[in-house]
């Protein structure tokens, strides 16, 4: 009879223990699972690997849903506009034009410069335009997206030669050179915004 009770006793108190194998491989998953460089304090997301300036920073975890192809071509985008976009800012602000501008239009920065122009129409031009431009990138993005082959953000746009003949490690560190300015130059376009909308002056808006 003693026997018997100590023999349940020890049954009923192992249901409540996980088995040692199982046990271990999860403290092994758990204690091997890479973290990300830029949230150290995050898990890093799997499809950020193999893609240039991957530092695990999706906090979101678009990556998970997103085609990562995708979002690549969408974060180059705008870093290529930012560039372009802060610079015509300033100097737009610190008097640099490429042509004579009409007398109803001296005096606008920047920022009044939006709404005269609405007026005019010619946002109405720039919306046309862009509208064409966007359609016709759309095509290699959808071919990218079924597996053409064309890398994100490639519309085979090298004038100067930049990349040509330089071994895989060069382009790399070119694109990711690329990569930083636009990630620095859309911070850079919104804060320069809204610090001219703020002051409402002159750059350097202060």
């Amino acid at each position: 009879m003693k026997l018997s009770l100590l023999a349940c006793l020890f049954g009923s108190a192992s249901a409540f223990t996980a088995p040692a194998s199982s046990y271990g491989a999860r403290s092994a998953t758990k204690l091997s699972a890479e973290k990300s460089v830029a949230l150290p304090f995050l898990p890093a997301p799997e499809n950020l690997k193999g893609y240039v300036g991957d530092v695990g920073f999706d906090p979101l975890r678009f990556s998970d849903f997103v085609p990562m192809d995708y979002l690549r071509e969408a974060e180059l985008k705008h870093g290529r506009i930012c560039m372009m976009a802060w610079l015509g800012f300033v100097t737009v602000d610190m008097g640099f034009r490429i042509y004579p501008l009409p007398e109803a239009y001296e005096g606008l920065t920047s920022v009044t410069a939006h709404d005269a122009l609405v007026t005019n129409g010619a946002m109405g031009q720039l919306l046309l335009f862009i509208g064409l431009a966007e359609m016709i990138g759309w095509i290699a993005i959808a071919q990218m997206l079924q597996g053409s082959g064309r890398e994100p953000g490639d519309y085979g746009l090298d004038p100067l030669q930049l990349i040509a003949g330089k071994s895989e490690a060069e382009v790399n560190e070119m694109k990711l050179r690329e990569l930083k300015n636009g990630r620095l130059a859309m911070l850079a376009f919104s804060g320069v915004v809204t610090q001219a909308v703020l002051t409402g002056g002159p750059f350097p808006y202060v």
